[in-house]
């Protein structure tokens, strides 16, 4: 391990050279605060960020749309490169409540997994920016549509938490942002905890609300506690999107979880039937489980170091193989293609 290379800042691994036959680049983050900007980009393929755990290995960042960043620019870590993997970190923007939009972490990358990870913020927490992406074993927290954007992304067994905003004042979990009716993209939370922090009082909470015109969300099995409003779903603007989103509900459960309440929409599904449910898990929920995806080792080549010694490192890397992992089953979620038909 003494041959690895080692750094202070994201910078220099990243541009690093991947060496000869390494089918991945880790980038290995030990225990700390990292408080810098994070980028990769889409020439960057097959990266992993491994920290030491939730609370251990932490990044922070604070641009803010307040602060004359944009929203696509003000995130901590942004990783636009296929193949994307981040687990074991915590990745935090902490421009506060009262600073508009301001993004902790940006993911655009086909096929990335962000897995073990806390992804803090308030406003805009989450970029889920495009293509295929899946979520597990995560704590998501914020206010303001929190999460976002418009990918194909399943969010499994994950804690979301709404967080508190000034008195008064709603939270919304997603703003999904389906701008065609034939793309396959959307927002699957499957298998989750919606569960307010500790700090939200009595603030409401909203499942989504159509970012775009044909906004899809699907919120299936999981727990809704009780500062989910009777509602549901909240509009954007006046009429916009209300009659052609795609909302739905499946198998909830909590004291949030009653659908009597709802919104009457067009779009809103509040009784998906389970041939209906199961498009939007992936191809079916055993597809995505965390067994499923195999462990290799990474070559000694394609391993860096951010923050200290390596001597006690035992590197476990994910393997995407199509064999091992689902993910383009046939009729779901192929991001990116165009299809006739499909709503």
């Amino acid at each position: 391990m003494a041959s690895i290379p080692r750094w202070q800042t994201f910078v220099k691994p990243l541009k690093a050279p991947q060496g000869a036959g390494a089918a991945r680049k880790v980038i290995y983050v030990k225990t700390g605060r990292y408080e810098e900007t994070v980028r990769i980009s889409r020439r960057q393929r097959n990266v992993m960020l491994m920290g030491d755990g939730k609370g251990k290995t932490v990044i922070v960042g604070h641009r803010s749309a307040a602060d004359g960043y944009t929203t696509y620019a003000s995130a901590t870590v942004a990783a636009m490169g296929s193949g994307f993997i981040a687990k074991g970190l915590t990745i935090i923007n902490e421009a506060g409540p009262d600073k508009s939009q301001a993004v902790a972490l940006r993911v655009g990358g086909d096929l990335s997994v962000v897995y073990q990870c806390d992804i803090e913020a308030y406003q805009d927490t989450l970029h889920t920016h495009s293509n295929r992406q899946f979520y597990t074993e995560d704590n998501i927290s914020g206010t303001v549509d929190f999460i976002f954007g418009n990918s194909a992304v399943v969010i499994q067994n994950c804690d979301i938490r709404p967080r508190k905003r000034r008195s008064g004042q709603k939270d919304m979990i997603t703003a999904q942002g389906r701008t065609d009716r034939n793309q396959n993209t959307g927002i699957s939370i499957h298998k989750c905890r919606i569960a307010a922090a500790s700090d939200l009082g009595d603030t409401k909470v909203y499942l989504g609300r159509p970012w775009k015109k044909y906004s899809r969300t699907i919120v299936m099995e999981s727990s809704l506690d009780r500062s989910i409003a009777a509602a549901g779903w909240l509009e954007w603007s006046g009429q916009f999107a209300l009659n052609t989103l795609y909302y739905g509900e499946y198998g909830n459960t909590g004291p949030g979880a009653g659908t009597s309440g709802r919104v009457k929409w067009a779009g809103v599904h509040t009784s998906l039937s389970t041939m209906d449910a199961t498009r939007f898990t992936g191809g079916g929920a055993s597809a995505w489980e965390p067994e499923r995806v195999r462990f290799t080792t990474a070559p000694a080549s394609a391993v860096f170091s951010v923050g200290s010694d390596l001597s006690t490192l035992r590197l476990p890397i994910f393997s995407t193989n199509a064999a091992a992992w689902s993910w383009a089953p046939p009729g779901v979620w192929l991001s990116g293609e165009e299809r006739s038909g499909m709503s």
